[in-house]
C-alpha cells in the first residue's frame, strides 16, 4: 500500500471516560512514555540539537519532560489517554493501590500513593488535579493538601497554595504541617501580619522546629522591608534576628543559619555574621557531598553557599554557586525569587554591584498585552487581514523570546490575543485571561468573527490551557466600551500584582498599527494607559508588517484619525459598603446616640477627608459611598477604620465593641438620577458585588475584591496594599470569589 494512503484507524474510545483516579495519573504516564522514547534514542547514539537532522541524528526533544514544549507534551499526554481508554474499552480491569477508590479509605490512600509524584507534575496539570478533587475523597489525608500546597508554592503560586491548604485545615484544624505552609502562602502573598499571627501561634503551642520559626522570622523580615517609620524597621529587623538565631540554634539547620548571618550582617554584626556564614558553608559542602549531581534537593545547598559567600566576600564563588542553583531551580519561580532578594539585600548594603550576580538567575518576566483582531468582513481598509497571521505569530515569538516572557496575561479575542496566548503556551509559558464579559457573548462579538482561521475552536483550546480565566463582568455593558477597558485595566492590574509576587519585570506588549483606534478598550487606549503609568512598552509594529506584506493595502486613508473622546454614562468607580456590628441589639435610648455619635462622627470624616466619596448614602446602620478611582476609596476606608476602631464608644453611651464590617469593590457602574429620592446615585451589578462583601468581612477590617485590587495596582496605588484572603463565598449565594484584605503601607496609629 502506498505510503500517502495510509489512514490511521486507532480503536474508537470516544465513549469511554476515564474515572478521576485515572485521569489523575496521565501526566505522570506522559512524562514516562516521553523518558522511555528518550532513552531509546539516546542508546541509539541520537543526542539533542536545536532542530531535527536524522543524518547526524539530532532531536529537540532530547531534553527533560519539563522542558518541551507544550506541543509536544500533548502528544505524550494524548498516547497516555488513549492507551488507558483501549484497556477499559478492551474489557480489562485496572485495580487501585490500597483497595477501592469508590471507598472514603480506598480514595484517600490511592491520592496518598501518589503525593511524592506530586512533585514532578508542572501547573496546569497541578490545577487539573485541584479542579478535579472532591473535598470528601481527600478529607482524611493532610498529606495530600500538603503534598499538592508545597507544590503549588514552589511553582510560585501562593494565592492557590491558600485555597488548598486553608481546605486541608477543614478537616485536620489542628495539623500542624498543614498551619506552617498556610503561613507560608500567606506571607508570600504579601500577608506578613496574618502569617506572623498563625505563626506566633504555633510557637506558644511548643513548636520550636526550624520550618514555625523560620517562617516566623521571615514574616518580621518582610515587615522589616515593608516599614516606613525608622524605628518600626530596626524593631522588626532586631525580632526577624532573634528568631532566625532561635532556630538555627535548637535546630543546627543552613536555612535559618544563613538568613541569621545575612541578617546580622544587615544589623553591622559583620564579624558574627562571617563566622555563622562559615559554619553554615561547611555544613551545605557536607550535604552536597550526600546528594548526587544534579539532583533537584542540591538547590537550597547551592544557593545557601552563594549567600555564604557574598557575606564571605568571595564574589567569584559567589557567582558559580548561584548560577548552579538557578540551573537546577529553573522554572521554579518562588525559591529563585527568594534567592535573588536576599543576595540584593547584601550587594545593596555592601555596596556592590548586582549585575554579575543578577545574572545568574532566569526568572520570566510577566507580560500583559493588547492587540487588534482579525479584520472582519466589513472593514473596508485593512489593518489584521488574515494573510498576515503568519507574520505576526513568527513577531510574537520572537519578541517573547527575547524578552523572556514565561507568564502572560491577555484577553481572548481573535487575533493578535489568541496568537499570543498560542506563541506563548507553545514556549512552555503560563497563561492568565480575563474576558470582559461572558463567553457565550464574547465569542459572538469577538471570536466568531469571520469564517476562516477557526478562531472559536482555537479560543476553546487557548481556554483549556490557561492557568485562569476570569470574567470581568457577567453582561455586556450598553457601552460595550467600558467593558474592554475594564478587562484591559483588569489585565494590568493582575500582571503588576504577578511581577510583584515574583519580584520581576512586567512588559507591555502591543500588536498595534500606531494609530488611535476605536476609543476606549481599544489597544490605542491600553498602550495610553501604560504609558499614562511610565511603562516602557513593546510594540509590534503591525502597519508596518501590512506594508511589507501588502503594500497597495495602505495606500488609502494612511493619515491617522484623531480618537474623539467622550463622555461615559458607566464610569468606572470605586464602591464602599459598611455595616455597623450588631446595631440591631442597641436598644430605643441608644438608637439617637447611634446617630448623633457614630454617624455623626463619620460625617465629620467625610467633611474634612482629603479623599470625599462622590455620592454617598445611609440606610440605618448601613453606608453605600462612591469614588472616582480606588486610591480614594481605599485610604478613605483605612481612615474610616481607625476612626471606628480608635473611638471611645462606651463613653458616649454605646456598645464599646461597636464597629464597622468594610468592604470595597470597583467596576463600571451606570450613572444616574434615583426618581423617587432626586438625587445621583450609581446602580449595576458591580454595586451588587460590593455589597455582597460587606456580610463576610471581619468587624474592624476593611476586605476588597480581586477587581479593587487589581485596579489598585494598575494604578501603581502606593498609599495601601491588598493582600490576598482566599476565595470566599459571598453573601446570598451570589458565589465565591477572591478576596483581598486592604492595609496601609504608611505608618498608622494602633498599628503593630
Amino acid at each position: 500500500m502506498p505510503r500517502s494512503s495510509f489512514k490511521p484507524l486507532p480503536i474508537d474510545t470516544s465513549k469511554i471516560k476515564l474515572p478521576r483516579e485515572l485521569t489523575e495519573l496521565v501526566e505522570l504516564l506522559a512524562e514516562n512514555t516521553h523518558n522511555v522514547w528518550a532513552r531509546q534514542r539516546l542508546a541509539d547514539g541520537w543526542h539533542y540539537g536545536r532542530e531535527r537532522d536524522d543524518e547526524r541524528r539530532k532531536h529537540p526533544c532530547l531534553v527533560a519532560y519539563d522542558e518541551l514544549p507544550e506541543s509536544e507534551k500533548q502528544y505524550d499526554r494524548n498516547t497516555a489517554i488513549e492507551t488507558l481508554k483501549v484497556i477499559l474499552k478492551l474489557g480489562y480491569e485496572l485495580g487501585f493501590p490500597n483497595g477501592d477508590p469508590t471507598t472514603g479509605a480506598g480514595t484517600a490512600k490511592s491520592t496518598v500513593s501518589l503525593g511524592d509524584e506530586v512533585a514532578k507534575l508542572n501547573l496546569s496539570s497541578v490545577i487539573s488535579l485541584w479542579h478535579q478533587h472532591t473535598p470528601e475523597e481527600w478529607s482524611n489525608s493532610p498529606d495530600t493538601y500538603c503534598n499538592l500546597g508545597q507544590r503549588v508554592l514552589k511553582l510560585g503560586e501562593p494565592l492557590l497554595a491558600y485555597d488548598i491548604l486553608t481546605e486541608g485545615l477543614k478537616s485536620s484544624p489542628t495539623d500542624v504541617r498543614l498551619r506552617q505552609l498556610l503561613a507560608l502562602a500567606l506571607a508570600r502573598s504579601g500577608a506578613s501580619s496574618r502569617a506572623n499571627a498563625l505563626l506566633m501561634q504555633l510557637r506558644h503551642e511548643g513548636q520550636r522546629d526550624e520550618e514555625t520559626l523560620g517562617i516566623l522570622a521571615r514574616t518580621h523580615k518582610d515587615m522589616w522591608t515593608q516599614a516606613v517609620d525608622p524605628v518600626e524597621r530596626k524593631r522588626q529587623l532586631r525580632l526577624a534576628c532573634t528568631f532566625y538565631s532561635e532556630a538555627y540554634e535548637t535546630n543546627h539547620g543552613y536555612y535559618t543559619g544563613i538568613n541569621a548571618a545575612t541578617l546580622g550582617l544587615l544589623s553591622g554584626k559583620e564579624a558574627t555574621a562571617r563566622t555563622l556564614a562559615q559554619k553554615v558553608k561547611d555544613a551545605c559542602l557536607k550535604e552536597l557531598e550526600q546528594l548526587p549531581t544534579g539532583d533537584s534537593r542540591s538547590y537550597w545547598p547551592l544557593a545557601t553557599l552563594g549567600e555564604a559567600a557574598l557575606i564571605l566576600g568571595r564574589w567569584s564563588e559567589a557567582e558559580d554557586r548561584y548560577a548552579q542553583a538557578a540551573e537546577i531551580g529553573r522554572g521554579q519561580f518562588a525559591e529563585l525569587s527568594s534567592t535573588r532578594r536576599n543576595a540584593r539585600l547584601i550587594l545593596d548594603h555592601l555596596g556592590r554591584d548586582r549585575k554579575a550576580i543578577e545574572q545568574c538567575f532566569n526568572i520570566s518576566r510577566v507580560g500583559v498585552f493588547s492587540g487588534h483582531m482579525i479584520d472582519g468582513r466589513d472593514r473596508g481598509i485593512p489593518r489584521f487581514p488574515h494573510e498576515l497571521e503568519p507574520a505576526v505569530r513568527e513577531a510574537l515569538r520572537v519578541r517573547l523570546k527575547t524578552l523572556d516572557v514565561g507568564i502572560g496575561f491577555a484577553s481572548a479575542a481573535c487575533g493578535g490575543d489568541i496568537l499570543f496566548l498560542e506563541s506563548l503556551f507553545d514556549m512552555g509559558g503560563e497563561l492568565h485571561i480575563v474576558l470582559p464579559y461572558n463567553e457565550e457573548q464574547f465569542v459572538r462579538d469577538s471570536v466568531a468573527i469571520v469564517p476562516w482561521g477557526n478562531w472559536a475552536e482555537r479560543f476553546r483550546r487557548v481556554l483549556s490551557k490557561a492557568t485562569e480565566v476570569i470574567t470581568a463582568s457577567d453582561q455586556k455593558l450598553e457601552e460595550g466600551s467600558t467593558s474592554y477597558e475594564y478587562a484591559n485595566e483588569l489585565l494590568h492590574g493582575l500582571a503588576q500584582i504577578k511581577s510583584q509576587q515574583l519580584e520581576t519585570e512586567l512588559v507591555p506588549l502591543a500588536v498595534w498599527d500606531g494609530r488611535e483606534g476605536d476609543g476606549p478598550g481599544s489597544t490605542a487606549s491600553a498602550i495610553e494607559h501604560w504609558r499614562n503609568v511610565g511603562l516602557e512598552i513593546e510594540i509590534i509594529d503591525l502597519a508596518r508588517i501590512l506594508r511589507h506584506e501588502n503594500p497597495l493595502a495602505t495606500s488609502i486613508d494612511s493619515e491617522p484619525k484623531p480618537n474623539p473622546k467622550h463622555e461615559t454614562s458607566t464610569p468606572m468607580m470605586a464602591m464602599l459598603f459598611a455595616d455597623a456590628v450588631n446595631f440591631s441589639k442597641l436598644d430605643e435610648q441608644q438608637i439617637p446616640r447611634f446617630l448623633q455619635h457614630f454617624l455623626g462622627t463619620i460625617a465629620d470624616l467625610i467633611a474634612r477627608s482629603k479623599y470625599p466619596p462622590v455620592t454617598k448614602n445611609t440606610w440605618g446602620d448601613g453606608l453605600y459611598f462612591v469614588f472616582s478611582n480606588v486610591r480614594d476609596a481605599g485610604q478613605f476606608s483605612l481612615d474610616l477604620c481607625d476612626l471606628v476602631s480608635n473611638t471611645d464608644w462606651a463613653a458616649k453611651g454605646l456598645p464599646k465593641e461597636l464597629n464597622l464590617r468594610i468592604a470595597l469593590h470597583a467596576g463600571p457602574v451606570y450613572a444616574c438620577v434615583d426618581p423617587v429620592i432626586g438625587l445621583p446615585t450609581y446602580t449595576g451589578t458591580h454595586v451588587s458585588r460590593a455589597a455582597r462583601m460587606e456580610p463576610i468581612t471581619p468587624p474592624g477590617q476593611v476586605y476588597a475584591s480581586q477587581a479593587f485590587a487589581a485596579l489598585a495596582a494598575a494604578e501603581h496605588v502606593a498609599e495601601f496594599t491588598c493582600d490576598y484572603v482566599g476565595q470566599t463565598p459571598l453573601a446570598k449565594g451570589y458565589g465565591t470569589f477572591p478576596t483581598y484584605h486592604v492595609r496601609a503601607t504608611r505608618v498608622r496609629g494602633g498599628d503593630l
